[in-house]
């Protein structure tokens, strides 16, 4: 009942001024402002954070930010990549509404055994340094399904599936992937996670989505996995934030 009740109030913030303004609007505004959209996600700029663990994709200025937590091994955050609200995410970065930053988790690989998780972190982190992350990403979450029926991201299949990012492969790339070179990068990131729930011990959970500073709450999880509801509960978040604030 109190998953209904809560999707019935964002139902009332989407239908009242909460509701996202159609992309005429949006793009006569954008034109306004003198500030066009991204072209697509190639274009999208990606750097480090301050703290050495955030990923940051997107527009610096943009008038929200989400924050997800992924591990690369999770079906569920498959699931959101492939078909649920991450499309959205992806449109809305590129339309400079939202700037994007990503947390990584590896605890996979201590449930499942194995290091690819691990791996691929690493190798996402490689993929950071030459401009190349949210092509990888991409990539790697288009193929995850496959890979791990077949024994999960190795050193092999990254690089194979490196391939399929134009100006990606290269010495330093392969060298960093076979060596482990972000190992600390990984490491602090799974750290970050596992200290995000504050005194709690683990983790909250992949994907968990963290809209302007609040967490998507539990009777809200559903609405990462459908496109229209999780572009709502965007618009809404940004455009009602006391709602938003005490939902």
């Amino acid at each position: 009942m109190a998953a209904v009740a809560t999707v019935g109030a964002l139902g009332l913030v989407l239908t009242g001024c909460g509701e996202r303004a159609p992309a005429s609007v949006q793009a006569a505004e954008r034109q306004e402002n003198k500030v066009p959209p991204y072209a697509d996600t190639k274009q999208l700029p990606e750097r480090l954070a301050a703290d050495g663990t955030t990923i940051v994709v997107g527009d610096l200025a943009a008038p929200t930010k989400v924050r997800v937590y992924e591990d690369p091994r999770c079906p569920v955050v498959e699931e959101f990549e492939s078909l649920g609200g991450a499309s959205i995410l992806r449109e809305m970065t590129i339309d400079r509404e939202v700037r994007t930053e990503y947390t990584f988790a590896s605890f996979r690989d201590d449930r499942l055994g194995g290091d690819g998780s691990k791996r691929a972190v690493n190798a996402l982190r490689a993929a950071l340094e030459v401009g190349k992350f949210v092509e990888y990403h991409e990539v790697l979450f288009g193929n995850q399904i496959e890979v791990e029926s077949s024994g999960g991201f190795t050193t092999s299949t990254l690089l194979e599936l490196a391939d399929e990012v134009s100006g990606l492969r290269s010495d330093s790339f392969d060298q960093a992937v076979k060596t482990m070179k972000h190992e600390s990068f990984v490491s602090a990131s799974q750290e970050a996670y596992d200290n995000a729930n504050g005194d709690e011990p683990l983790g909250p959970g992949t994907p968990t989505v963290v809209i302007n500073d609040k967490q998507v709450p539990e009777d809200l999880f559903g609405l990462l996995f459908d496109e229209d509801l999780f572009e709502g509960l965007l618009a809404s978040a940004h455009q009602a934030p006391e709602w938003w604030k005490a939902s």
